[in-house]
């Protein structure tokens, strides 16, 4: 199905996550479909600015209050659980298995028919246990949900791509303001990148699997490549003199902090 194609059956979906960089994108395509959408926001006026503000209905509510949620998952058919607590302070692994938990307690008793979760890959032949703390709480969250008794799709994805994106703007600052670096060993990590359009396409579609299909997909370009690829590839694009070549191969761990304190994360941070 593309796009903008509309579908037999309009659903009803509950996005959470709608003031997010993937959120805020599926909406728009969700609705292109011909569902009717409904935004959970704990700040609603976070939604108002949208294109599509005035196409979805918007509530308030938190994915850690089950009260809300009830509410939020009333007559709904797919729900979209697009959010996790990295970056809210405090534990946030236990914030993530508490609102997962939440989330699926209140699926299953409002009778939603589909959960649909975008996770991480994460690289094979790496235990669970050697993950970094955000992409082990991501596949918590991820079988807890599979395991709420609502059939449940899980899409895992690597590195999204695309403008805005945090994954891309990480790329563009390292390759443009860092030219000449000791680049950290992660640049070394070999991932599956995939483009955000084709992420939204995974996600509108998940809403129309068939009843008896839950279970998880590992969804990726057809590259596999390295960071430092992906930088160098970005230098060629962008026409940048150096193509590339200043991005040096010494592995180390300064510029890694460098990057942090900049507001640029490593992988699964």
């Amino acid at each position: 199905m593309n796009d903008t194609e509309h579908t037999a059956e309009p659903l009803r979906c509950l996005v959470t996550g709608a003031s997010g960089y993937i959120g805020g994108r599926l909406v728009p395509e969700l609705l292109a479909a011909g569902h009717r959408v409904r935004c959970l926001a704990r700040t609603p006026a976070k939604l108002r600015d949208h294109p599509w503000a005035g196409q979805a209905e918007v509530v308030r509510g938190d994915v850690t209050d089950a009260d809300s949620l009830a509410a939020a998952l009333t007559d709904v058919d797919v729900a979209y659980y697009l959010v996790h607590a990295l970056g809210a302070g405090g534990d946030f692994e236990h914030t993530d298995r508490l609102a997962a938990r939440t989330f699926a307690e209140q699926a299953r008793a409002a009778g939603v028919r589909r959960i649909v979760y975008l996770g991480g890959l994460t690289p094979r032949g790496i235990a669970e246990r050697e993950l970094s703390p955000h992409l082990r709480s991501r596949a918590e969250v991820g079988r807890i949900l599979a395991d709420s008794g609502v059939p449940t799709t899980v899409l895992r994805a690597a590195v999204i791509i695309g403008s805005g994106s945090a994954s891309f703007e990480m790329l563009r600052y390292l390759t443009e303001r860092l030219p000449v670096m000791v680049t950290p060993s992660w640049v070394r990590t070999r991932i599956q990148p995939i483009g955000v359009r084709d992420v939204l396409r995974y996600l509108v579609g998940s809403a129309t699997m068939p009843a008896d299909v839950s279970r998880a997909f590992d969804i990726g370009g057809p590259d596999v490549l390295t960071y430092l690829d992906m930088m160098r590839r970005y230098a060629a694009v962008a026409g940048l003199p150096r193509g590339g070549r200043g991005v040096s191969r010494v592995c180390g761990r300064g510029t890694a902090r460098g990057g942090l304190r900049r507001g640029v994360r490593g992988p699964g941070a």
